[in-house]
């Protein structure tokens, strides 16, 4: 029994010896060679989990420690027999944070004083989502939600959900937290593309801590606005010209709390569990997956230098992936 592991996934090494045969491997070391005599693989987002990589190898188990999977193949897997498992919300509270940060920092930066009077649009109502417009709310903020995928499936009657248009209508500010689809009845690729950007009546700060490709980088050069990002398109080789443009710019480390990868290799190890009949003991994490009960955006904006890490990038966007890699956790707001 094999069992491959990013190396920089953290609070993993040792739980899974026992068990297993465990090769801790960089994310470009996990490669097709690597992984033909692997069980499992426990990935980030770094790994491209399709037929390149898995053509050919003995692999049924595949956990990525992070709550998207665009970067799994998961016909292909659904094909082949193998079982996929994410961390879906592990690092919810710590987007939240990041976003209000980032709001926080654009608000200084614009001399507005207060969240009264501004309308904060978020697309996507999930995990992050439904943080988002909870923190929104208690901080003073007017919060418009659209999620037409969440809307046609449970008709959530305690949730009032907008239009698209009505959030172009009305936001100061818009954030996205969707998944990275491009097919279906709402694909979320270039959701915020030119026609986007035109269709904005009053918006000033557009937010993107999702998936590079849910805006146009292109067309976000283009608009007047500000922009605060921390997922790009062609990571880690990013428009400079945008990272410049940006208020607030991170190398797609906006989930990177140290509870956020607790409660992702917590997630990973219970599902390895299920699968395989396992007894690993699971780490408990004291901090709630579901974010703070009460916040003050001063009290958000104190729990993160937000603009520490916008320096750093901006310094060198060669770094990009170094500083992704290599970042020190941080706590999420309590």
């Amino acid at each position: 029994m094999k069992v491959i592991v990013d190396s920089h996934i953290p609070h993993i090494q040792g739980l899974i010896e026992p068990r297993a045969e465990v090769l801790y491997l960089e994310p470009g070391a996990i490669t097709r060679d690597a992984v033909k005599d692997a069980d499992a693989l426990i990935v980030r987002t770094r790994t491209r989990c399709n037929a390149d990589l898995l053509d050919g190898s003995r692999v049924r188990f595949i956990g990525s420690a992070t709550i998207g999977t665009d970067h799994i193949d998961l016909d292909y897997c659904a094909r082949h027999g193998i079982t996929v498992r994410n961390a879906p919300g592990c690092n919810a509270p710590a987007v939240a944070q990041w976003v209000f940060c980032a709001i926080a920092a654009w608000m200084q930066a614009r001399d507005i004083s207060t969240p009264e009077g501004l309308t904060l649009g978020i697309v996507g109502v999930g995990h992050i989502g439904s943080i988002v417009a909870r923190w929104g709310r208690a901080l003073g903020f007017n919060v418009l939600l659209n999620d037409p995928p969440r809307e046609n499936r449970d008709g959530s009657f305690d949730v009032i959900f907008s239009p698209l248009d009505e959030l172009q209508r009305r936001c100061d500010i818009i954030t996205f937290h969707t998944p990275l689809t491009s097919d279906g009845q709402w694909p979320t690729w270039h959701m915020c593309d030119q026609s986007f950007l035109d269709g904005l009546a009053r918006c000033s700060l557009l937010i993107n801590a999702a998936r590079g490709p849910i805006a146009d980088n292109a067309a976000l050069l283009r608009w007047h606005g500000d922009v605060a990002l921390d997922c790009w398109e062609n990571e880690p080789d990013i428009s400079r010209e945008l990272l410049e443009k940006a208020v607030v710019a991170t190398p797609h480390i906006a989930g990177y709390s140290a509870e956020g990868k607790q409660r992702g290799t917590a997630m990973m190890l219970a599902a390895l569990n299920e699968y395989y009949g396992w007894d690993i003991s699971i780490p408990v994490i004291a901090a709630p997956a579901t974010g703070a009960a009460e916040v003050t955006l001063p009290g958000i904006a104190a729990s993160y230098d937000i603009l520490a890490d916008t320096a750093r990038l901006k310094s060198d966007p060669t770094t990009f992936e170094s500083q992704r890699n290599h970042y020190p956790h941080r706590p999420e707001y309590h």
